[in-house]
């Protein structure tokens, strides 16, 4: 079965003067427009396409590509408000709606909100929501101490950033450990730094100690090579530009020069940081 406000790979049963018809199971036939077929179709042909109900109300295949899909959070802005709600862009001609009763605050036409992309099963409408929380884990998580995890940073806070961690829970970044500039909506790999007892979950975006040196290690190096095998960061180099370049502080930085040193990967120059 196709699922609508969603990928699905879907074969073409006709090619006529208005496109060609999909086999989308209990969808019936689905159209995809002439503009978006592609060369040289035919019938049996497998095409991936997003279904979605378009502003004729039809349930239409197109093979652009919209920023998120259904079930899935994204970052998205708020281009209109009308008696309805919110309209957001989401990459197609029809904008997605956040009715008011989905919206945790009001939102303001020209700003970008975090909100859950669902499927009203009633009249198979694509919708979006910034009441995130009804779309977490009520389970406590049973996450380890520095387990890698996958983090979409939320709002900010007077301590920091909220991320979803791995689409389930939320999480705290706190503003003195990031060294890197983050937004509403960006996906990081992060590691889960401590669970309090009350269940609530501090993040970080890098393991601590011998840990944080070794992950850091091949971005260094990564970009030594990118710089033609030189670097001209330094240990007299700021804080500041060792953040803005690397997104790492300076004792991280220097402690993984040493590592990289003992492991003969990298020799000191007056100027910088040559590759071996």
């Amino acid at each position: 079965m196709a699922d609508i406000g969603k990928y699905n790979t879907l074969s073409v049963v006709a090619v006529t003067e208005k496109g060609a018809y999909l086999s989308a199971g209990e969808l019936g036939e689905v159209l995809l427009p002439n503009r978006f077929i592609p060369e040289n179709c035919k019938v049996d042909d497998k095409l991936t396409v997003f279904i979605y109900v378009d502003s004729a109300e039809r349930i239409i295949a197109t093979t652009e590509k919209p920023f998120g899909q259904v079930d899935e959070f994204v970052s998205l802005k708020v281009i209109q408000l009308n008696k309805m709600g919110a309209f957001l862009d989401w990459g197609l001609p029809k904008d997605l709606l956040v009715p008011f009763n989905q919206q945790h605050t009001p939102m303001e036409e020209g700003k970008y909100y975090l909100v859950r992309i669902f499927l009203d099963t009633t009249t198979d409408r694509i919708a979006a929501s910034s009441k995130l929380d009804k779309y977490l884990d009520i389970w406590p998580a049973s996450y380890q101490k520095w387990d890698k995890v996958k983090l979409m940073i939320g709002g900010k806070t007077d301590l920091g950033f909220k991320a979803i961690i791995n689409d389930k829970h939320w999480g705290l970044l706190f503003d003195n450990e990031i060294f890197q500039p983050l937004r509403v909506g960006k996906v990081v790999d992060g590691f889960i730094k401590n669970i309090r007892e009350d269940g609530r979950i501090d993040l970080s975006l890098s393991r601590s100690g011998e840990g944080k040196v070794n992950d850091f290690a091949d971005k260094l190096l990564a970009h030594i090579a990118e710089n033609d095998g030189f670097s001209p960061l330094h240990d007299k180099s700021s804080p500041e530009l060792i953040q803005r370049i690397l997104g790492v502080s300076k004792k991280t930085f220097k402690a993984t020069v040493g590592n990289l040193l003992k492991k003969d990967k990298i020799t000191i120059e007056k100027s910088g940081l040559r590759l071996k």
